[in-house]
């Protein structure tokens, strides 16, 4: 009985393990939107006011992730993927928000947003 019952512990578990590994499919709906967000940071002009363009930013990764979180648990891997972003979104529209930073602030921002949604995107579109 004693048996019986860890194996049934062991393989619920490694269900809820291999259901984090189970990556999600090519949707066109996360490939268009996530290079909305890398133009959004391509356009970005760090001689503008900074806080509008970067809600624009900010908006189209709220867009992806409340659409990700739509289609269900399998999308848990995009949503991860696309984390870092919004942490470094979130930061620099704040600091925006309070006070326009300095160009040099914004181009150093720019820089690694455009890193960030260059790997995203080339993972995003790289589904199947």
């Amino acid at each position: 009985m004693r048996v019986a019952a860890l194996i049934l512990v062991v393989s619920l578990t490694g269900c809820a393990s291999v259901k984090e590994m189970i990556p999600s499919f090519s949707d066109t709906n996360q490939s268009a939107k996530i290079i909305d967000v890398r133009q959004s940071v391509a356009v970005l002009d760090c001689t503008q006011e900074h806080a509008p363009q970067v809600k624009r930013i900010k908006d189209n990764l709220q867009w992806f992730q409340l659409y990700s979180e739509s289609k269900g648990w399998r999308q848990t891997d995009v949503i991860k993927l696309v984390k870092p972003i919004q942490d470094t979104t979130d930061d620099f529209y704040k600091r925006s928000l309070d006070k326009q930073g300095s160009t040099s602030y914004c181009e150093i921002k720019k820089k690694i947003l455009t890193t960030q949604t260059e790997k995203a995107a080339a993972a995003i579109l790289g589904r199947f």
